[in-house]
């Protein structure tokens, strides 16, 4: 049922008298996003020299163990010839100090050496003891040293960059201030992320593990599924849009999604048929009540009584629409639930088949006389 007013009731429609129905309620958030790695890996090698070899390309997939670089070996390998060497002496001098002792507990136990004689041998003992520990520890060190020169990969992946030659000479992160040279990034790219952002008005609505449906221009006709992963608490701001950063995890087995790709993102977060639902145009608040009660000739002493008494959540999740009573308008509070802009879902104060008023905002209906008064000064007299 349509009411109008004016002198051409043709022309503007202030309001309609809709009925409290089912209805499916669809709501889908757009964004746009680009892909990234779930995570990287900076290649370097703990040894410091001239790259001698480099095994992988950009774009090349490596396996966890591989050998992705070899370093100059011959300073590692002289003092790992040098360690062995030294362990070898060690061990003589302990043997030594070892018969020199058991010699010196006999005699001191038939006094044949004095105390300071039988300790200063003891002390010999230890020395040597310690110094084959030494040269122990300086082989270890020289073993791992050498076995540095040769960079493995730490994962299964793919080679992303690569920032060295060979030729290079590279200086090691544990011996460099600054970190040590960078050789290659490499990322697993079996499941990569996509970074999207979500208005603020939306993000209320996005919970983590919800489905998303993503799509490149690369194929088009191809849909990739993803879930939520994250949604980052710090907004971003550009030209007062603030919108927050929120992760999607994606399997990518196929390897078509490749890192900075464009992405359109389509979050689903409403999908149900709804058992009580009204226009959202019916709903008012205590701020444009009384407008929209003037239009329907309801007196302000009727409103006035009506808005005595206030709702918790009003604004929120409390609001007033006008209910169609014997052919009369009634104020009456509702509580809403989920909407898909269009139309509200009622959780209480209507029932299915009651009649409400659905009138436009107070601007909107201003326009239209604005319009109107327009309209009626171009006809001729």
């Amino acid at each position: 049922m349509t009411t109008s007013c004016g002198d051409n009731k043709k022309d503007f429609d202030f309001f309609t008298v809709e009925k409290v129905q089912s209805k499916f309620l669809e709501l889908i958030i757009e964004a746009s996003g680009s892909v990234e790695a779930i995570s990287s890996i900076e290649i370097k090698s703990k040894a410091s020299g001239e790259i001698l070899y480099l095994g992988a390309e950009v774009g090349d997939t490596v396996k966890k163990g591989d050998v992705l670089a070899r370093i100059d070996q011959r300073t590692p390998s002289n003092t790992l010839s040098q360690a062995e060497a030294d362990i070898g002496v060690s061990k003589v001098k302990l043997d030594n100090a070892s018969s020199q002792l058991e010699r010196g507990k006999q005699l001191h136990e038939g006094n044949g050496i004095s105390d300071k004689s039988f300790e200063d041998i003891q002390e010999l003992h230890a020395a040597a003891r310690a110094q084959l520990v030494r040269a122990e520890v300086y082989l270890e060190n020289a073993r791992i040293a050498l076995e540095d020169t040769l960079v493995r990969s730490p994962v299964t992946g793919k080679v992303i960059t690569r920032q060295a030659e060979v030729g290079t000479v590279i200086t090691s992160p544990t011996a460099a201030v600054g970190g040590g040279t960078l050789l290659m990034r490499m990322a697993d790219l079996n499941k990569v992320r996509v970074r999207s952002y979500v208005d603020e008005v939306d993000i209320g609505k996005v919970s983590i593990g919800q489905k998303v449906s993503l799509r490149v221009s690369s194929y088009k006709d191809k849909e990739f599924i993803g879930y939520v992963s994250k949604i980052e608490p710090l907004a971003r701001v550009e030209q007062n849009v603030t919108t927050f950063p929120v992760l999607i995890d994606i399997d990518n087995k196929e390897n078509l999604l490749l890192l900075g790709m464009t992405t359109e993102v389509e979050i689903n977060v409403l999908n149900n048929e709804t058992e009580l639902t009204v226009p959202s145009g019916a709903l008012r608040t205590r701020k444009n009540i009384r407008f929209v009660a003037s239009l329907l000739g309801m007196s302000k002493r009727e409103i006035k009584n009506f808005l005595e008494v206030r709702e918790k959540n009003e604004g929120f999740t409390k609001f007033i629409v006008i209910k169609k009573v014997d052919g009369k308008p009634v104020p009456v509070w509702i509580e809403t639930g989920a909407t898909d802009f269009n139309n509200v879902e009622v959780l209480s104060g209507l029932k299915l088949n009651e009649e409400i008023y659905v009138v436009p905002s107070d601007g909107l209906i201003k326009n239209q006389d604005e319009f109107k008064d327009m309209l009626n000064r171009r006809r001729p007299i």
